[in-house]
């Protein structure tokens, strides 16, 4: 067992590793005794420790040992409360304006998500209303997230809000495919922020990038890298959206692998402020139709600029490169935008897309969500459409290069027209070609 210098072992504490004892008392003490003497390393042995809130402190490293397991309480009552700051009420392993913050180690943080289901379905479970969120960091800087396993989130499993400095590396994230919100990473108005070598499923988007209006004095996200991933989800894979009320800028999405989810690479924009200068390069996708009471239709590229209701306004999108990307799908690409000003500059180079169909779900449909009318029901704002490899609708200045479609045989006739465009002004197409399976 690694007890070096300035380590604090849980169990000295008083934590019991018997699956049942809430530890939160012991596990706080741990910590915050670390935090006293000026930080270092508390310890979680092999065995499960099952827990309510835990808040770190600024220099300490949380080292979760090979075998050992911190598990969320399946009691909402002893996640909710111990602050008054709104997002950290429903965190399980929470920080808050900390500094040199640390997870770390062969063992794993689970979200006990199974507790939390009110009811089982084929498609989609019903959750509990009140649920937790697994890993809630807010105002933190210099946070590092390495080699740890984290799983079956109940709802948002990773949120980090207001964070700077953000290293994420080598970490399993694995959720229920069935549990509605439970995102992989939710990056809300974060900077330099780098995600890599890690492989995340999740049940909801497996990455999201935003800026929620209600914490906009945090600022913009930006300066994110994601870099050689693996990611599965029964919606989005990597996802900016919906929700942009402050800039959303300088991203890059780099040598990833994205398998059997609902929609690939996403700009999902509903709200006021603006996405720009984001590069998606070297990635695999194979995208799937699936129930559409999950966001997304089969599209392994997906821009749509759209208000959320008819009482929001939506922003721009700028400067959005796709670059050496090679996808099967059941779905094709979709650019979409209320007026040709909101989307502006997308280019898209060296694609290699085959538009198919393997799944027992109806196709034939677009997912405009969020969108005026959507929001009083799982099903408003599909919408009945032809399949298309390619449909470009209100997008100023959108560019085709090197892009070759191939058409499956599982396809309808009225399928395998390769592109649909509608008020497109600029459009370019240079060496676009389609075949025919």
């Amino acid at each position: 067992m690694n007890t070096g210098p300035a380590s604090h072992v849980v169990t000295d504490f008083g934590a019991v590793a018997d699956g049942v004892t809430n530890n939160a008392w012991a596990i706080q003490r741990a910590i915050d005794a670390c935090a006293a003497d000026g930080g270092g390393q508390v310890v979680v042995p092999a065995g499960a420790f099952q827990s309510g809130k835990i808040f770190l402190r600024s220099k300490v490293e949380l080292h979760l040992e090979a075998g050992a397991t911190l598990l969320c309480s399946p009691h909402i009552e002893d996640i909710h409360g111990a602050t008054a700051t709104r997002g950290l009420q429903n965190g399980f392993l929470c920080a808050e304006n900390a500094q040199d913050i640390s997870i770390t180690g062969a063992g794993a943080v689970d979200g006990n998500g199974q507790s939390y289901i009110k009811e089982r379905g084929e498609e989609i479970h019903v959750m509990n209303r009140a649920r937790p969120r697994t890993i809630v960091f807010m105002g933190c800087s210099r946070v590092n997230l390495t080699g740890i396993t984290i799983r079956d989130g109940a709802e948002w499993t990773v949120w980090l809000c207001g964070c700077s400095d953000v290293v994420v590396d080598h970490v399993h994230l694995q959720n229920d495919f069935k549990i509605p919100n439970s995102d992989g990473f939710d990056i809300d108005h974060c900077q330099n922020v780098s995600i890599t070598n890690s492989h995340i499923e999740a049940g909801d988007d497996a990455i999201a990038l935003k800026t929620q209006r209600a914490f906009a004095n945090y600022g913009a996200s930006e300066n994110i890298r994601v870099s050689h991933c693996t990611l599965r989800s029964t919606s989005s894979a990597m996802v900016i959206g919906c929700e942009i009320a402050s800039p959303v800028r300088h991203v890059v999405f780099d040598s990833c692998t994205i398998v059997s989810s609902h929609r690939g690479l996403s700009i999902n924009h509903s709200h006021e402020s603006d996405i720009e200068d984001v590069v998606f390069s070297n990635v695999t996708i194979e995208t799937q139709l699936f129930d559409d009471r999950w966001w997304g239709a089969g599209e392994p590229i997906y821009v749509k600029a759209l208000p959320w209701t008819e009482r929001d306004t939506v922003g721009h999108i700028r400067n959005v490169r796709f670059e050496n990307i090679e996808a099967r799908s059941e779905n094709g690409v979709l650019v979409w935008g209320e007026r040709p000003d909101r989307i502006q500059d997308i280019s898209f180079t060296n694609i290699e897309l085959t538009v198919d169909r393997w799944t027992k779900y109806p196709g034939g449909k677009l997912d405009l969500r969020p969108c005026p009318g959507a929001e009083n029901g799982y099903h408003s704002g599909v919408v009945d459409h032809p399949t298309r490899a390619v449909i470009l609708h209100n997008a100023g200045n959108v560019t085709l290069r090197d892009f070759h479609v191939a058409l499956g045989r599982g396809l309808a006739d009225a399928d395998r027209t390769p592109i649909e465009s509608d008020n497109v002004p600029g459009l370019a197409l240079a060496g676009f070609s389609h075949r025919v399976l």
